[in-house]
């Protein structure tokens, strides 16, 4: 329970230490310096995310780094926990433009710097917002960024994997943009599996080779997403059996 509080008290008030560096990232967007905005932007993120799992007591091993392509990719993640979004912002070590629910735009400052990584809010009730959130996020994976996306929709908050959602492949076959799958094992023995309560855990994050099969042959979104989960639980199945051996 201690662990918890303190992670809390330091979540918040690292928010307000990084209210400078927030300012930073403002000026640097205004005078239009948008490679030193972007460094900026990584570096701020990156460490705060890894400082938090330090915190928590969450090792992250990551694995297959070097399948991240530099050029832009939707990448695509099961969902386990609260603690995945800190590990892919932590170690990919790239921008991510994430898609997530409207809700966190109501989070002071946390808002403001979803904004400056060019994430995309979604309300999943609002059909017609949701076909604009998947046009945001073609538009940005056609300026070069890296999409992020939980095509479950939710945490599945154990180690099973959620149906995957076609629709959220719209963003790979319009914007003609690679696949990047990634597996996540183990974030929720951080929290989810403690009734929130956050103790240490050991975290593998098994990124594979990117997915261009859309790019090649005429494949529909419900093929792909069935193609897709079938590789993240092949890579989550394979690591549970290593650590069950």
């Amino acid at each position: 329970m201690l662990r918890t509080i303190i992670w809390f008290i330091y979540f918040f008030l690292y928010l307000i230490y990084s209210i400078p560096s927030l300012i930073k990232a403002n000026r640097l967007l205004k005078q239009g310096q948008m490679e030193a905005h972007e460094q900026h932007v990584t570096k701020i993120t990156s460490n705060w995310a890894k400082s938090l799992l330090r915190l928590a007591g969450v090792r992250v091993h990551v694995r297959g780094g070097e399948n991240i392509p530099s050029d832009a990719c939707l990448i695509v993640s099961n969902h386990q926990g609260n603690f995945d979004i800190p590990i892919l912002m932590g170690y990919l070590q790239r921008k991510i433009s994430f898609i997530s629910k409207k809700e966190v735009k109501k989070l002071p400052i946390i808002n403001r710097w979803m904004e400056h990584m060019s994430c995309i809010f979604i309300d999943r009730k609002n059909r017609r917002q949701s076909i604009k959130a998947i046009l945001d996020g073609v538009n940005k994976l056609e300026q070069g960024h890296h999409v992020m996306i939980f095509p479950e929709g939710t945490r599945s908050k154990g180690n099973k994997i959620g149906d995957f959602k076609q629709g959220s492949f719209k963003l790979a076959t319009r914007s003609k943009t690679a696949i990047l799958p990634v597996t996540i094992n183990g974030s929720y023995l951080a929290m989810e599996a403690n009734k929130n309560i956050i103790r240490p855990a050991d975290v593998t994050l098994t990124i594979s080779k990117p997915i261009r099969i859309h790019l090649e042959e005429d494949v529909s979104e419900q093929e792909l997403a069935k193609i897709v989960q079938q590789e993240i639980s092949t890579n989550l199945h394979v690591e549970e059996h290593k650590v069950s051996v």
